[in-house]
């Protein structure tokens, strides 16, 4: 079929949503029929074949990695903007300012030490705000241990993030001041700052398999990631992520989410922040 979308039988959508949800836990709803068709028939063109139920027998008897990984990024979304919810980054700056005043723990140089994760970072404007708002506020972080780890289960998205180069509409609706954080690039695109990228770490995690890092994060950001799980697939997540919370440190999520059975061990701080309670202390990395 050179031309169209692909038919997919209801057999086949099951066959599909079964796939994703058991490599990336990914729960797709009947709604998502439509962008399954769309965005899996350009894969299926590209390799010549036939169906649909052609195309998961490849991959779950003779697929590559890389063919999986190609599955997997087809049906991620990927929406986000710089400052998107930007309570979120007040709530951050006025815990940075609180780590400030009273000097956190100490990594093995003897540096002061912070650690921040985003989870799901799509193409990265979220861990770019954080780095270029708060060292903007707190220039003083730049002779501190401060790393961003910033991950996503899309390995495009997260190539495209590692350029730190945007459009420049994609600072519309900032304040000048905002803005004015950003480096003009030139044809129309602007640059994260240097001294911003270098703090931000990219690399691709699936957030149901292993975590290879190790915390503690002084706060995570996992936001608008768990709507795709189902319930139980949320409260293993967000127990996973307190369990690589800094003792005290904050959890953001985005303004659709909840903690449900996962709220164990937070205390819910703010709109869709909570907070560590559980005082665990974990070794630093």
């Amino acid at each position: 079929m050179e031309q169209g979308e692909y038919p997919l039988s209801d057999r086949e959508f099951s066959r599909i949503k079964a796939r994703v949800y058991q490599v990336a836990g990914i729960s797709l709803s009947d709604a998502k029929r439509t962008l399954v068709v769309s965005r899996l028939s350009k894969i299926l063109r590209a390799m010549g074949m036939a169906s649909f139920d052609d195309y998961v027998d490849y991959l779950e008897h003779s697929g590559s990695a890389q063919d999986s990984q190609e599955f997997v990024n087809a049906l991620t979304t990927n929406l986000t903007r710089f400052y998107r919810e930007d309570h979120h980054f007040a709530h951050l700056s006025d815990y940075v300012r609180d780590l400030v005043g009273r000097r956190p723990r100490v990594g093995p140089d003897g540096k002061p030490r912070l650690r921040i994760w985003s989870a799901g970072c799509s193409t990265g404007q979220e861990p770019y705000t954080i780095a270029v708002s708060l060292l903007d506020q707190f220039p003083d972080l730049k002779r501190w241990d401060f790393r961003i780890l910033a991950t996503d289960i899309d390995t495009n998205v997260i190539a495209k993030a590692a350029t730190g180069i945007y459009p420049e509409a994609e600072l519309a609706g900032l304040t000048p001041q905002r803005a004015a954080l950003f480096e003009k690039a030139g044809g129309g695109t602007i640059r994260v700052p240097a001294a911003a990228r270098s703090l931000v770490a990219f690399k691709p995690l699936n957030l149901i398999g292993d975590w290879p890092m190790r915390g503690p994060f002084d706060a995570i950001f996992c936001r608008n990631v768990a709507i795709y799980f189902d319930k139980p697939t949320q409260g293993r997540l967000f127990g996973r992520l307190g369990q690589m919370l800094a003792p005290e440190g904050f959890l953001y999520i985005g303004h659709s989410e909840n903690l449900g059975s996962g709220s164990e061990g937070f205390r819910l701080v703010g709109k869709t922040i909570y907070q560590n309670k559980q005082g665990q202390k974990r070794e630093a990395a």
